[in-house]
């Protein structure tokens, strides 16, 4: 049995909904943490527990495929018993494919119908990705939720660029669903718990072309995913052309199958999104701007490091009370961030994933009373 969707009726665009998949439940509209290397980046596990003004913690996480592959290497993730158990995280957790990894190697890159050849970005050694590989590495990880093999776009992209790399990720879906539905069963201390499987999401692509991107939506839909994700956005173009078509492709996508944007974004993005019916997100933002002084607070972007903070008592963000907020101050995550002290890092991302994790869960307070979310 693949994941379960318990959608809730709800006034507006913004749904709330729940995520039933093998590691556990999951309250939609989420925000999903990257973790990279399987490691959400200076923040241990039982921290990502209990994010969150009401402790609830990251409640899924993200690992990535293409990372992961190269080094410690998925067949010895396989013999640890699985990701969840190799990083001791009992949550549930999305992979995606490697192909946006792929893409950003574009000078190390070659394309072809049967996949894609690359060198890989730690010592140049020459691999090769095909729709059934990625699979065949995800399967032995143990995500509960998959990613089909992609190509995302270039932006900005011609027409005809964006429709021949849009028939290629469709062929490449196509081939991905045939081998995960044949090969998924296969890893037996994930299917053991109570039963269920491992899931795969078709990704829609068509860069910023609506009639691509219904075509893209439509021959996806007639696969039959267990849920889709919005791909290909946040590679340069303005962010009203995102808006323009995550707005465009949720309307074209089943109403009881979650929807995903991947990739997006920063806080305001990642609440509006959720507004317009978007049930999961992730991005490397808060974790990242962490660890280069940046806060998303109740008032404002702040950049910690400035001298202004240098005697400032106070705490990060006065209306926040995650752990790094109810404790430290002001002026010392600047001193942290000043002597280069690695504490600096962990507790700006425990403030900043709290931050996100709040925003969606006020949103789910919000909608589940029935009030108006405007967008």
């Amino acid at each position: 049995m693949p994941l379960r969707f318990d959608l809730q009726l709800t006034p507006g665009t913004a749904r709330r909904g729940t995520l039933h998949l093998p590691h556990g439940t999951v309250q939609t509209p989420v925000f999903m943490p990257v973790g990279t290397a399987a490691s959400v980046k200076a923040v241990p596990q039982q921290t990502l527990e209990t994010l969150g003004a009401d402790g609830r913690g990251a409640e899924i996480i993200l690992a990535n495929t293409y990372h992961l592959y190269l080094r410690p290497g998925h067949e010895l993730i396989a013999r640890m018993g699985g990701v969840h158990k190799f990083m001791s995280w009992d949550r549930p957790m999305l992979t995606d494919s490697g192909g946006f990894q792929v893409f950003s190697l574009a000078a190390l890159r070659k394309i072809t119908p049967d996949g894609v050849e690359f060198r890989s970005h730690l010592d140049g050694s020459k691999h090769f990705f095909s729709p059934e590989h990625s699979m065949d590495v995800q399967i032995a990880l143990g995500a509960d939720i998959c990613m089909t093999f992609d190509e995302c776009t270039e932006h900005p992209a011609t027409w005809e660029r964006t429709r021949s790399s849009m028939d290629l990720t469709h062929a490449w879906a196509a081939r991905s669903l045939n081998h995960f539905r044949a090969n998924a069963h296969r890893v037996p201390w994930f299917t053991e718990r109570d039963g269920q499987q491992q899931s795969l999401y078709g990704i829609v692509q068509g860069g910023m072309y609506t009639d691509l991107r219904a075509e893209s939506a439509a021959r996806l839909v007639e696969m039959n995913f267990d849920g889709y994700a919005i791909g290909g956005l946040a590679v340069g173009e303005p962010r009203e052309m995102t808006r323009e078509i995550i707005e465009h492709t949720l309307a074209l996508l089943p109403k009881d199958k979650p929807r995903y944007v991947m990739g997006v974004g920063y806080p305001e993005e990642i609440l509006e999104y959720a507004r317009m019916g978007v049930d999961q997100m992730d991005c490397v933002l808060p974790t990242r701007a962490a660890r280069h002084a940046l806060l998303f607070t109740s008032q404002g972007r702040l950049n910690i490091g400035g001298k202004r903070f240098a005697e400032d008592a106070g705490p990060p963000d006065p209306a926040c009370t995650c752990s790094t907020c109810r404790r430290y101050s002001r002026a010392y995550l600047r001193h942290l961030f000043h002597t280069g002290e690695p504490l600096a890092a962990t507790l700006a991302s425990v403030h900043n994933l709290s931050y996100y994790l709040n925003l969606l869960r006020q949103l789910h307070d919000e909608v589940s009373r029935g009030m108006p979310t405007p967008l």
